[in-house]
């Protein structure tokens, strides 16, 4: 854990909580943090040279978005996803959101839409700039906010759940072979789509996707397996 002292931790700018959560979350998809170890609060924060207090609370945010789990007397536990559960969130995931994007195709306004191009070329230069955490933030403000259009919160507040739990382990060794760009540029695609008004293609363009992010999360997974 000793990289996790290098990480700039500048309390004067922004809650120190919030810091340590966002480089937590940074260890988590490098990589750096792995499935199924137990982590504790007061030796993290000797890696980041911190009281131990602000870290045992991010990690409680991190608990709460089911990143890690708490193990009692000991620590947090990094949480694992197996393939199984990886099946199962893309099977949910496409029985929704596939059907949706249709569905917005048809609805949505232009102006709408097209607000969401910004977010959707920001997930490219990140992938192509190997910025992952930035990577994963457009990616999810992306599919959300299209997702909200449908104006069902319920809708989205499951599928944020759900890419919570899916997220990505050793995802830089995926930025490294630059797998990561042919994911990226998809979400132009979906959207120039849309705005077309093409909702079959639209479906079609978010089956492709869901099953290339599927692909990812084993490869990402098999990696970070034989990392350990």
């Amino acid at each position: 854990m000793g990289h996790l002292k290098h990480r700039d931790l500048n309390a004067t700018r922004e809650r120190l909580r919030d810091q340590v959560a966002h480089a937590l979350r940074a260890a988590l998809i490098s990589g750096e943090l792995r499935p199924g170890v137990v982590y504790s609060a007061p030796v993290l924060a000797e890696d980041f040279g911190i009281s131990a207090t602000p870290v045992r609370e991010a990690m409680l945010d991190l608990a709460r978005e089911g990143l890690v789990e708490p193990v009692r007397n000991k620590g947090f536990r990094v949480t694992e996803v197996n393939e199984r559960d990886l099946d199962q969130y893309t099977e949910i995931r496409a029985l929704i959101e596939i059907p949706m994007v249709g569905r917005i195709a048809r609805s949505a306004g232009h102006e709408e839409l097209e607000a969401l191009r910004p977010v959707a070329e920001e997930i490219v230069r990140a992938a192509r700039e190997h910025d992952l955490i930035g990577y994963l933030e457009a990616d999810r403000q992306f599919h959300l906010s299209l997702l909200a259009l449908s104006g069902n919160e319920r809708l989205v507040e499951t599928v944020g759940d759900l890419r919570k739990r899916s997220r990505l382990y050793g995802l830089n060794a995926l930025d490294e072979r630059g797998e990561l760009i042919p994911s990226a540029e998809e979400h132009l695609e979906l959207l120039d789509l849309m705005l077309a008004g093409d909702a079959k293609g639209a479906e079609k363009c978010m089956a492709k996707h869901l099953g290339h992010v599927r692909s990812l999360w084993a490869k990402s997974e098999a990696a970070a397996k034989s990392a350990r």
